[in-house]
């Protein structure tokens, strides 16, 4: 059972650094009802605070996925300093409960959000979210299709369907030239463009 946005608020209430729900929690949350089930909930957290989510955690069962992708799981060893590319931490409040909480790292230079994906795909840490009339952080859609649209799946079209008429002409913009750098010719982008860029 995937922990709920509003049982993680209050986790990292006391977090002191940014977070945002993602995945299609994220998307939920943008669009203001619920789309589909939902296996797991995903948070972000910037790289460089890796140490204090740690410790947030310190009560949770941790492994990282090593090497990403491959679906193996080893413990995140206490004290241990995850470098890129390793950005996926599995969670579970114990070690014989089921998984329940993602935990994703993303780069940061500065001010600016960084995609783990590419160094060319860059944001103002500050745009980077959106805060739910409940007062949860998350991902702003345009950045949550992003990442969707490397390997789209059903799940990612409702996502993708439900949220496209909310997105502004600047949040189309960005995420067509975004999806471009990662995936030029993806489906998407003829639903995104033409835009009136002016």
């Amino acid at each position: 059972m995937p922990e709920r946005s509003e049982e993680m608020a209050t986790i990292f209430v006391k977090a002191g650094f940014p977070w945002w729900i993602a995945g299609g929690y994220a998307i939920e949350l943008a669009v203001g009802r619920e789309l589909r089930p939902h296996g797991d909930l995903d948070v972000l957290v910037l790289r460089r605070d890796q140490a204090r989510v740690r410790d947030l955690l310190a009560d949770w069962d941790l492994h990282v996925a090593d090497p990403p992708g491959r679906g193996q799981l080893r413990p995140w060893r206490a004290e241990e300093v995850l470098q890129a590319p390793l950005h996926d931490i599995w969670c579970r409040r114990k070690p014989e409960a089921p998984w329940s909480l993602q935990l994703m790292l993303d780069e940061a230079d500065g001010t600016q959000w960084v995609s783990r994906r590419t160094p060319k795909i860059r944001l103002p840490i500050d745009r980077l979210g959106r805060t739910s009339k409940s007062g949860i952080p998350y991902l702003a859609p345009e950045v949550q299709l992003f990442y969707k649209a490397k390997a789209t799946r059903d799940k990612d079209e409702v996502d993708f369907e439900a949220t496209l008429p909310l997105l502004g002409v600047s949040q189309r913009v960005w995420l067509a030239d975004a999806i471009q750098v990662v995936a030029p010719g993806h489906p998407w982008l003829r639903r995104l463009l033409p835009v009136d860029r002016t």
